[in-house]
């Protein structure tokens, strides 16, 4: 999904996650359990709402956090958090 971004999305995985980044990272994928995988993603002030949390003390690299725990948790919201990340670190 996110390397349809563009040309410059750079994917790296580092021990514990895979950064994602652009100019800067945008955008971390980390399996925080068996079960889980949580999507932080940098977007600044945006106020989290419903799945979109605050990152809070999971990751202090991106200011947002997304628990997926199923397919259906990848999602177009989901998509949208991750373009706006995208765009910003442009």
């Amino acid at each position: 999904m996110v390397s349809g971004f563009g040309k410059d999305v750079e994917i790296a995985p580092k021990k514990a996650y895979v950064s994602v980044r652009r100019k800067k990272q945008f955008a971390i994928f980390q399996p925080s359990t068996a079960t889980r995988l949580d999507v932080g993603i940098n977007l600044g002030e945006a106020s989290p709402e419903g799945r979109l949390e605050a990152s809070g003390s999971f990751n202090a690299m991106v200011s947002h956090r997304v628990r997926v725990e199923g397919a259906d948790g990848i999602d177009a919201d989901l998509e949208a958090w991750l373009k706006a990340g995208y765009d910003r670190a442009g």
